[in-house]
């Protein structure tokens, strides 16, 4: 994805506030709203924060997470999965 792709995929998601819901977050990364809970309970998905009882992801931090994180897949038994989360060190 583009950075100008990106910018507009935030702008139509933001609606005036740079903080996202899980399901909005999960749409802007390309991931499904479970697949990203799980990786935030697992310590592996991008910063989040409570505002009260919900969890919110700024723009800023998913598209920072996004650029430095990358998913390997395996095609054991004909079903990819998520084996791993690589951070790169740039």
């Amino acid at each position: 994805m583009t950075e100008s792709e990106e910018i507009a995929r935030a702008r139509c998601l933001r609606r005036g506030s740079p903080f996202l819901s899980n399901d909005e977050a999960a749409a802007f990364l390309g991931l499904g709203p479970r697949t990203l809970q799980e990786l935030r309970a697992r310590g592996k998905g991008p910063a989040s924060r409570r505002h009260a009882r919900f969890v919110r992801y700024h723009i800023d931090d998913l598209v920072r997470w996004s650029r430095t994180t990358i998913f390997v897949e395996s095609l054991r038994e004909k079903q990819p999965e998520m084996l791993w989360l690589r951070r790169l060190k740039w």
